[in-house]
C-alpha cells in the first residue's frame, strides 16, 4: 500500500484546514486509516483513526469536536477535516495504514505510512 498525503499549509488560529490521503497499490478496504502528527522535538501522536468496512471512528481527546476524519470510498481517500485550529495543532501530518480491522492508537501497530504534510498554525 502506497499513501500519499497532502493539504498542509500555513493557516490562521481558528481557521480550517482539510488534509487528503490518497491510498493506492491494493485495497484498503479491510484497514483501519489513521492520522498521527510530529511536532518539532516531540513524538509521534495519534489524532484520529477510522476503520474502512463500517466507518467507525475514534479521535484524541485534544482534537475531538474540531477534526473529523472520514473517507471516500470510489477515491480510496481518507480525509482530515480540521476546524478550529490552534497553534498547538502545528506539526507535521502522517497518515498510516493498519491491516488489522481494529484501531489503535499507537504509531507501532500501523505497517504503512505516507510522507507526511507539514501544518503551521499562527497565532
Amino acid at each position: 500500500v502506497q499513501l500519499q498525503a497532502s493539504g498542509g499549509g500555513l493557516v490562521q488560529a481558528g481557521g480550517s484546514l482539510r488534509l487528503s490521503c490518497a491510498a493506492s497499490g491494493r485495497t484498503v478496504s479491510n484497514y483501519v486509516m489513521g492520522w498521527f502528527r510530529q511536532a518539532p522535538g516531540l513524538g509521534r501522536e495519534f489524532v484520529a483513526a477510522i476503520r474502512w468496512s463500517d466507518g467507525y471512528t475514534h479521535y484524541a481527546d485534544s482534537v475531538k469536536g474540531r477534526f473529523t476524519i472520514s473517507r471516500d470510498n470510489a477515491k480510496n481517500t481518507v480525509y482530515l477535516q480540521m476546524d478550529s485550529v490552534k497553534p498547538e495543532d502545528t506539526a507535521v501530518y502522517y497518515c498510516a495504514a493498519d491491516r488489522y480491522p481494529y484501531i489503535a492508537i499507537h504509531a507501532s501497530a500501523y505497517d504503512y505510512w505516507g510522507q507526511g504534510t507539514e501544518v503551521t498554525v499562527s497565532s
